[in-house]
């Protein structure tokens, strides 16, 4: 078995896997406007999306800029000829262009998911924008993954510093995105509906692609449009399990203070519809337009194309450490391989998530996909067997960023390990994969595309 022919399944199958999940076709397979309303898949909402008044559209994410070039064109031939739609959206660096109406602007650099000074100018402007519209009016919300870093607005009492301060602690010590994003949204003006808070339409609409397995609004992008109060107690929880009560004092003060003026919060929305009205008045609906499990069910197929049987294993909303999760790939791999060799048949095991990574104070370079394609490497040599020819493991961010690299994840074939030099054990307990991966041939590069999905796993087995 050639490693060129899994190769070019992988690939294959990666390319189905973002083009299941573009924005564009999202949004055109669910949302039309054939006249004064918007319908979801071919049915009117409830209470309709009249576009006859002023349509202003504002977000932000990894996907924003496709999402928001897709709502343009949707409503283009329908709100009359005197008028455009409106708006900005706040994406990364080299995340697309915009249409005629909406501004697309980079606020942060590729690669870097941390709020900067030029995202929360960005999300002021969207603040004054939704607070300028009328009862007449239509606001919609491109909500994406991503969104906590580019659509901020620091509490009177913290600065733009601290929550990046806090942001990278909580990242580097292996939190998930849970917990990050219940921090963020105690220490936010515009998260957990805050944003939506700011709106004076009758109807927002917010239109969301989720980037956090389980799908709960309440904390995709950290809820914006959502009518979820901020928890203190639970942010300071987070604070303390993690060792970072210290790492911002302004932020534990904050969050001390608020917890003092209150009970605990009993339940979260992450589960909720997303429908409520605003003090203002103003209508809220949520659309989810894709998922992770989208990706999942597109590489079944793509895989399935490809002559495989395939296995899916779709992700569960808790906590997985790289380390782990290579560990259990390596595990499936050696499985898939008996059966496969038992019957001759070819299988592929695809699964999606979004692991953490716990990095050491001495680091290399690297992102969580690139360490679980090396974790696998680690997990099948500790086995001691050889790595097969008919193998290959492959783990890649659906948003075609892994880290603070230019890679999308790893890969992992004969081709690779043979090529790996030096061993996997020193880069791995570094988090140093990028380097080790690149010397070999083994990183997957697609550049941003647009969307965010979380990540994707794939195993290929051939006889």
């Amino acid at each position: 078995m050639s490693a060129s022919i899994l190769r070019g399944d992988a690939a294959f199958i990666r390319q189905a896997v973002i083009s299941a999940v573009r924005p564009e076709s999202l949004v055109s397979a669910r949302l039309s406007c054939p006249g004064r309303e918007l319908l979801l898949d071919g049915l009117p909402l409830d209470p309709p999306a009249i576009t006859t008044g002023r349509v202003m559209v504002v977000g932000g994410g990894k996907a924003a800029a496709a999402m928001a070039v897709a709502v343009e064109r949707m409503l283009h031939d329908r709100i009359g000829a005197n008028r455009a739609v409106e708006g900005l959206v706040s994406v990364p660096g080299g995340a697309g262009d915009g249409g005629e109406g909406v501004e697309v602007r980079g606020t942060r650099p590729p690669g870097v998911n941390l709020p900067t000074p030029e995202a929360v100018e960005a999300t002021a402007t969207m603040r004054s924008m939704l607070a300028a519209l009328g009862p007449a009016d239509l606001a919609i919300v491109l909500v994406t993954g991503g969104g906590s870093a580019l659509i901020e607005e620091p509490r009177a009492g913290v600065s733009l510093d601290d929550v990046i301060a806090v942001t990278r602690f909580l990242s580097g010590a292996g939190a998930d995105i849970r917990h990050l994003n219940v921090v963020r949204q105690a220490v936010s003006a515009v998260k957990a509906g805050g944003l939506a808070r700011a709106c004076r339409s009758g109807r927002l609409l917010a239109l969301v692609l989720s980037d956090i397995i389980g799908d709960p609004l309440d904390l995709i992008a950290s809820g914006p449009c959502m009518p979820v109060p901020p928890d203190a107690h639970a942010a300071l929880e987070v604070l303390r399990r993690w060792s970072a009560l210290g790492v911002a004092p302004a932020i534990t003060r904050l969050l001390e203070s608020s917890a003092g003026m209150g009970a605990p919060a009993t339940e979260r929305s992450a589960t909720g519809t997303g429908e409520w009205t605003t003090p203002s008045g103003c209508r809220v609906s949520h659309v989810l337009l894709g998922t992770n499990a989208t990706a999942v069910s597109a590489a079944a197929h793509a895989a399935a194309e490809r002559g495989y049987e395939v296995l899916t294993r779709h992700a569960t909303p808790r906590s997985e450490s790289a380390n782990d999760v290579g560990a259990a790939m390596a595990a499936d791999a050696a499985r898939l391989l008996e059966q496969s060799h038992h019957d001759g048949k070819p299988r592929a095991m695809i699964w999606g998530g979004e692991a953490t990574v716990a990095v050491p104070p001495k680091h290399g370079r690297g992102g969580r996909n690139q360490q679980t394609v090396l974790a696998a490497i680690a997990a099948w040599q500790r086995s001691g067997a050889e790595w097969p020819r008919g193998l290959l493991i492959e783990s890649f961010g659906t948003d075609g960023e892994d880290g603070p690299t230019d890679a999308a994840g790893g890969c992992a074939g004969a081709d690779t390990v043979s090529a790996l030099s030096g061993g996997v054990d020193e880069p791995l307990a570094r988090c140093d994969a990028y380097p080790a991966l690149a010397g070999a041939g083994g990183l997957v590069v697609t550049g941003p595309t647009g969307t965010n999905v979380a990540d994707v796993r794939i195993v290929l087995v051939r006889p």
